[in-house]
């Protein structure tokens, strides 16, 4: 018998949307938490970015949880919420700041209600201060915390991650602080809110980066596909695709001159320090092109791994999940939809010796559960109706 899920214990409402509050939420619904999302009447089965609900991106973000609308601008709406807050344990949402505040869910409200519950915000910003009421989404965080102006070729100007990495940092941190309430709720018996916004959680992404700046005043700039200071690190022509080879310190840059049969590189004075190789980069770069080019992507992965070369593939999206050691490690979990039928899903990044995630249910449809809820908080078929009638529900 399957042991129980590891926050199986814990009731999480979902008023998120977007991309980082599911972000968040997906790391409870995916460890066995009753999540109950919780959406607006119109939603009409599609995500606030357009996406339908059956689309690739809804089904990821929103697996494994329970469904229903609620029109939380009426008295009614906001009184079915709050048997719900009565009985939960987490509540997560993404509005804009003051939005909480004149619906009357916000957590001085909630809290009134239930003193256990934590309460997850994630703003774009910061729930206060001069920008608290700007929109904010992942390419505006991404280019004011700094990260676009660090990312790309030099010269080219400002350039985007290819993931939304502002939005799902601050989702992760969030998932990461409603656990440490929760663990700190076991002392003190209390909840308590916590918060993050955009901006914070990609400012601390930038990491060693922001270190430079604030440890040395240091502005980093872009380095495109080099390290910004380890030579050589970056990408390399082969035969037939290219390679990302890393070949730091003296030890391993001698052993990548052997390895690429160019033994004399190792006593040129212009390579002879970790700065002469920072300094002279792009030449040095290009005489190790010359040698990677001229043989096939999988000898030089192998071969410059043997030789304790961090060494890998630059690998499209089907390339990876083809890969051997992604089949073996499981990464995409299967999942039967009763629309799409046997389709697969990202899977959690991490694996517990006592304790494994759920079994991936497909994203609900709105309203999918709404009876199923309320018939759980105690109210008759009637009632249930009555609340439909009225466009409550």
């Amino acid at each position: 018998m399957q042991a129980p899920l590891p926050l199986a214990r814990f009731t999480v409402l979902d008023l998120s949307s977007h991309r980082s509050g599911p972000t968040a939420i997906r790391q409870f619904a995916d460890w066995g938490a009753d999540v109950i999302k919780i959406e607006a009447r119109d939603a009409a089965g599609r995500d606030v970015v357009g996406s339908d609900r059956l689309s690739p991106d809804p089904q990821n973000l929103h697996r494994n949880k329970r469904a229903m609308t609620l029109n939380l601008k009426t008295p009614e709406g906001r009184g079915i919420f709050f048997r719900l807050v009565e009985q939960a344990d987490v509540i997560v949402e993404n509005f804009r700041p003051q939005v909480k505040h004149r619906l009357g869910i916000d957590y001085d409200t909630v809290v009134k209600v239930n003193p256990r519950i934590v309460y997850g915000s994630i703003s774009g910003f910061g729930e206060d201060g001069p920008y608290a009421d700007r929109p904010g989404v992942d390419q505006i965080a991404q280019g004011m915390a700094g990260l676009m102006s660090i990312t790309g070729i030099p010269g080219q100007g400002p350039v985007r991650v290819g993931i939304p990495i502002a939005d799902l940092t601050a989702g992760l941190f969030l998932a990461q602080a409603i656990l440490i309430a929760l663990l700190q709720r076991e002392v003190t018996g209390e909840g308590q809110w916590v918060r993050t916004s955009l901006l914070e959680s990609q400012i601390f992404m930038l990491d060693f980066q922001a270190a430079r700046w604030l440890v040395s005043g240091e502005v980093p700039v872009q380095a495109g596909n080099d390290h910004p200071t380890g030579i050589p690190t970056g990408v390399f022509p082969t035969a037939d695709g290219a390679i990302n080879l890393s070949a730091l310190g003296d030890k391993m840059w001698c052993i990548l001159c052997d390895e690429i049969d160019r033994a004399d590189l190792a006593q040129d004075s212009r390579f002879a320090t970790a700065q002469k190789r920072s300094t002279n980069r792009v030449e040095l770069n290009a005489l190790i092109a010359e040698r990677t080019v001229q043989r096939d992507r999988a000898y030089w992965v192998a071969k410059l791994n043997d030789a304790g070369i961090p060494c890998g593939p630059i690998n499209s999206i089907d390339q990876v999940f083809d890969d051997e050691q992604v089949k073996h490690l499981g990464v995409a979990r299967p999942m039967d939809h009763p629309v799409l039928g046997a389709v697969a899903l990202v899977g959690q990044p991490f694996k517990m010796s006592a304790a494994s995630e759920r079994i991936m249910t497909p994203a609900p449809e709105p309203s999918q559960h709404t009876d199923e809820i309320l018939a759980d908080l105690g109210f008759m078929s009637a009632e249930i109706q009555a609340f439909r009638e009225r466009n409550i529900i």
